[in-house]
């Protein structure tokens, strides 16, 4: 079983930046392939970004502007997030799962409560 709790969102204006927070707690976190996505108000949840060792891959709407990485001792992952735009607006959520290909098909073991974003114009 594994735990994930997100925290970092906010309220923030066109421009600024953010970063989230998913900590992990539960199976050794080395043990997962890591994602964010999220899910804005009326439409479906996507996928943001992942990462596999070093290897991170990004949806084409955040590439340049997020980035993904991890911290294995304290088992934090993190989404920095820069040059926000309103249509980021979303409720973000951390995934870990044991099969990389899960996270690029919107799949995943674990699930964290997420967090909100929200960009204003």
């Amino acid at each position: 079983q594994v735990r994930l709790v997100e925290s970092g969102g906010g309220l923030v204006q066109a421009g600024g930046s953010l970063r989230l927070s998913c900590a992990a707690s539960g199976r050794p976190f080395s043990s997962y392939y890591m994602g964010w996505f999220r899910q804005a108000p009326g439409k479906e949840r996507e996928f943001v970004a992942s990462l596999a060792g070093s290897n991170a891959v990004y949806a084409d709407s955040v590439k340049g502007r997020f980035t993904i990485a991890s911290d294995n001792v304290k088992n934090t992952v993190y989404l920095q997030m820069i040059s926000l735009i309103p249509e980021d607006t979303a409720t973000y959520y951390c995934a870990a799962t044991r099969y990389y290909s899960d996270l690029s098909h919107g799949r995943s073991d674990y699930w964290g409560q997420g967090t909100q974003v929200t960009v204003s114009a």
